[in-house]
């Protein structure tokens, strides 16, 4: 099982240790870093920044969005990318949820996601594969466009620039059965926003009976060596309550629906009605220490130990690290060895 280092999205504004943090995860051995956009900092810039000071370390997004971008916008930055790093780009992509592409991007979420990322995925490994000019009779991404208000006079057009890797990496960050099920038909990766080692019956049946050869399993899990389990949680359910709470609209949150599906459902809307009812700190103490602890890692070095070993045993390529602090990554490294 490889280690990534997961740094996520900016919050008010850059972390100046994130950099730091990215180069002693290279040093350490990490075979991974990723960064996320969501509805401030990209999910690109901050990772070419990391590439320019880093030499061997695959750079992942963790997720960029598709309605930030068209399929051909984000094969270019993916392509840029990946000449400038050496070839170390991993692409991961995700929908993104209603509130997000309708309140800040100002399209419509899809009536038929499934589609819709199909079509997506589709016309990115065209533009990578450079075979001939990108076509697509698309509901979502028609390639030329066709629609009543454009001129009808766009034509297939094929990358200028050569990509470095027509089988550059393409990951999905899927949540839903559905979803997850395409995911493994058309991807070469999926990323889990929420994995549970003890929990994977809840995904058996949308893998399938088996997962091809070079499949990544790229979970992300909140980590923090500590002496106090409870307090190192904190951070978790700080985590859960936001996604759950406020990732989505009440009756169309998939987050708390992912948290529903392993076996948590009451308390998943005991956290939306309080979160959205404005309390927010009881919306994340509502968070049951027993589901923030199971899909993290989190307490003293042997407690991690032990329980890194679930992840090892159970279908995971990748482990993707969310962790703020050095000693954390050092310890994950010397225990994933």
């Amino acid at each position: 099982m490889r280690l990534g280092l997961a740094l996520g999205y900016w919050g008010r504004g850059p972390d100046p240790g994130r950099l730091a943090l990215a180069r002693e995860a290279e040093r350490l051995g990490y075979d991974s870093v990723w960064t996320a956009e969501a509805w401030g900092s990209d999910a690109f810039t901050a990772l070419t920044w990391i590439a320019a000071h880093t030499s061997r370390i695959r750079l992942g997004t963790a997720v960029a969005q598709m309605a930030a971008r068209s399929p051909t916008t984000t094969a270019m930055h993916a392509l840029t990318l990946d000449h400038l790093s050496g070839g170390r780009v991993l692409l991961g992509l995700g929908l993104s949820g209603p509130q997000v592409v309708e309140g800040w991007y100002g399209r419509p979420f899809p009536k038929s996601p499934l589609t819709a990322t199909r079509e997506y995925v589709d016309v990115v490994r065209q533009v990578l594969r450079r075979e001939s000019p990108v076509a697509l009779d698309g509901r979502f991404h028609p390639l030329p466009y066709r629609g009543d208000d454009g001129t009808g006079l766009g034509k297939p057009l094929k990358s200028i620039t050569h990509p470095l890797r027509a089988d550059l990496p393409v990951l999905l960050g899927a949540e839903g059965p559905k979803n997850v099920a395409q995911t493994a038909r058309i991807a070469d990766g999926w990323l889990p926003l929420y994995w549970s080692p003890t929990r994977t019956d809840v995904y058996e049946a949308s893998l399938g009976d088996g997962l091809r050869e070079g499949f990544m399993v790229a979970p992300l899990v909140r980590a923090t060596v500590c002496d106090d389990v409870r307090e190192g949680l904190l951070p978790v359910k700080a985590m859960l309550g936001f996604y759950i709470g406020g990732m989505g609209h009440a009756a169309r949150n998939f987050h708390a629906d992912l948290m529903g599906r392993m076996g948590y459902e009451d308390e998943a809307r005991r956290v939306q009605e309080l979160f959205l009812a404005g309390r927010r700190e009881e919306a994340v103490l509502a968070v049951p220490d027993a589901f923030a602890d199971e899909i993290s890692l989190v307490g003293p070095r042997g407690r991690v130990a032990e329980r890194l070993e679930l992840w090892r045993k159970g279908p995971v390529t990748d482990l993707l690290v969310l962790a703020t602090d050095p000693h954390t990554l050092r310890t994950l490294a010397d225990l994933n060895t």
